[in-house]
């Protein structure tokens, strides 16, 4: 609890711990199959920013009655292959009347103490990556006011469906130190809390961050989350920007993400490397973003955007 990391960790054995988390949300498409693949994936992601392996999912709905149950079945089955393409094993759930359709898992994963990646570990000359583009908070509530339709954000929807399973494996695979994914806290959120926590300063790039096709139009034209402003406010103290960062690009830095990608903080020189094995094994967005500096005792900044 003390370092607000991605799930709870609880010690069995000399060397292996269990890893625990929940996660459900109403739909963020209109496609229930789809609603069903993406919500199963952000529920995952936390598993695997913990360096674990999912063992078990367990669902969780709540369903409208007048709704019917045959959509219900159809969310569920595309949470059922998730778990299936996850390598873990769909071991029931609970399901409650509800005037909002909402769904999510609880998932519990193993994870070796010696390959466990937290929030709290990032060193002065790190470098970040980012494993998967920004920007579908702002896409969703353009398509929830019909300026845009799934067809439009296809690729975007494509992304919240992809595990982070083998961003997982090729962090461990350079031995990173410190990793998080990035959802309802948005990028600069989930940064913060990186940086918050292992007492340095994260340099951010800001035209190096991947953003999904559309994002920027449409945050141009005011389609904007509320959940990114609230983000924005919450961390209006802790970030400095530079004056040439529009508050435009502001909120999407701090736009909430749903099965977003990680944040891996990794020695300067095996990011590169990082890099090439994301895009090996088809994360072909994938961008070092910025660098962990030391924090100085009277900078009460924790990010750095230039």
């Amino acid at each position: 609890m003390e370092t607000r990391d991605d799930a709870a960790v609880f010690k069995i054995s000399a060397t292996e711990a269990l890893v625990q988390t929940l996660d459900f949300f109403t739909p963020i498409v209109d496609d229930p199959y789809t609603f069903g693949q993406i919500a199963a994936a952000n529920a995952l992601s936390d598993v695997y920013a913990m360096g674990g392996r999912p063992l078990t999912a367990m669902n969780m709905a709540g369903w409208p009655c007048k709704l019917g149950l045959e959509t219900l079945g159809v969310i569920l089955a595309g949470g059922r292959d998730k778990i299936v393409e996850a390598g873990a094993v769909l071991a029931g759930g609970h399901t409650v009347e509800d005037p909002e359709p909402k769904y999510g898992l609880s998932v519990t994963g193993l994870v070796k103490l010696r390959e466990m990646t937290t929030i709290d570990a990032a060193k002065p000359g790190d470098a970040l990556v980012l494993t998967k583009p920004i920007g579908v908070g702002i896409l969703a509530t353009a398509l929830k006011k019909g300026v845009v339709t799934e067809d439009d954000i296809r690729v975007a929807i494509d992304g919240m469906r992809a595990l982070n399973d083998t961003a997982a494996a090729a962090a461990k695979q350079v031995g990173a130190r410190a990793v998080t994914d990035v959802t309802g806290f948005g990028l600069l959120g989930h940064i913060y809390n990186m940086a918050n926590q292992s007492g340095v300063v994260a340099v951010i790039d800001a035209s190096e961050v991947p953003i999904w096709p559309g994002t920027r139009a449409a945050a141009q034209a005011g389609h904007v989350s509320g959940g990114a402003a609230k983000n924005w406010k919450y961390l209006k103290d802790w970030v400095d920007y530079a004056a040439d960062i529009s508050h435009t690009e502001q909120l999407i830095l701090c736009d909430p993400q749903t099965s977003g990608g990680l944040v891996i903080a990794v020695t300067a020189n095996k990011a590169e490397d990082l890099v090439r094995l994301l895009k090996q094994a088809g994360t072909a967005a994938a961008a070092v973003i910025g660098v962990i500096e030391e924090k100085e005792e009277d900078n009460a900044f924790a990010i750095r955007c230039v």
